[in-house]
């Protein structure tokens, strides 16, 4: 890959390796110094940031055991026979 990021879309290209922090030094630097410039991307990349911080969150979060039983009263009773 080029390290060189000219194009918004080229950005947006690389931002979801950004964010999972798998993106090489320099298109790192690359990207950093597009952000720096371009308010749109930058807003973009914080909303997808913010975003994945909420989706993870979600996932620690305790069910209360009501909910938990109907769903598993759902599965079981909707569940095709055979597909143990």
């Amino acid at each position: 890959m080029t390290t060189e990021i000219r194009t918004c879309e080229e950005a947006l290209r690389v931002l979801a390796e950004h964010l999972d922090g798998e993106l090489e030094v320099a298109p790192e630097r690359e990207l950093a110094r597009h952000l720096e410039k371009c308010r749109s991307c930058f807003s973009r990349a914080e909303f997808e940031r913010r975003l994945k911080e909420r989706v993870a969150a979600t996932g620690r979060r305790s069910v209360p055991r009501a909910l938990s039983e109907r769903v598993q009263t759902m599965i079981r009773e909707f569940a095709l026979p055979g597909a143990d």
